[in-house]
């Protein structure tokens, strides 16, 4: 029996964690990760405020005690004085992966000339990737519609959970050996 994979979805947001707006980047993400994965999985949805040091210590939380191979954030990445994801992922991860931030935007600035404002990165820690997304839904889609394709095959170079992704909507790439 196969186990399923843990997935964090790390929700930032200040209003949301407080209750006076709806999280609409968790649930995007967690509907994404349905359509696309065909192996087994669990989510481990967080919703936290816009504060480095929580969403650093969630992170790390979700990631060395709870075994999450792939962290999808959602939120607080744009340039606004409390959009601090970037700088809590660059915290916890051991090794930064420049390349996912960058085809995000420029994914991204295919739809809307401020992608650029946009600061999503990527990076390691142990056996698990974790990856900024916008907030906004149809951004998170886009974003990981442009990147999906190497997450499978990074999560299993750093021996995190297997993920197998549905050809008909994401071929994921694995290179033959």
């Amino acid at each position: 029996m196969t186990t399923a994979a843990r997935i964090g979805i790390l929700v930032s947001s200040d209003r949301a964690s407080r209750g006076e707006y709806e999280d609409k980047g968790g649930p995007a993400i967690e509907a994404y990760l349905r359509e696309v994965l065909t192996s087994p999985w669990e989510p481990l949805y967080r919703l936290v405020p816009d504060d480095r040091e929580t969403l650093a210590a969630t992170m790390r939380k979700l990631v060395d005690e709870e075994g999450a191979s792939l962290i999808l954030t959602t939120g607080g990445t744009g340039p606004a004085p409390r959009d601090v994801t970037p700088e809590a992922t660059r915290d916890v991860c051991e090794r930064l992966l420049d390349g996912f931030g960058e085809e995000m935007r420029r994914a991204s600035l295919k739809e809307v000339p401020t992608a650029i404002l946009s600061r999503q990165i990527a990076g390691m820690r142990g056996a698990c990737l974790i990856l900024n997304l916008p907030g906004k839904p149809s951004a998170i889609r886009t974003c990981l519609d442009a990147v999906f394709a190497a997450i499978p095959y990074g999560i299993d170079l750093v021996g995190g959970a297997r993920l197998e992704t549905d050809p008909a909507r994401i071929v994921a790439f694995r290179p033959k050996s």
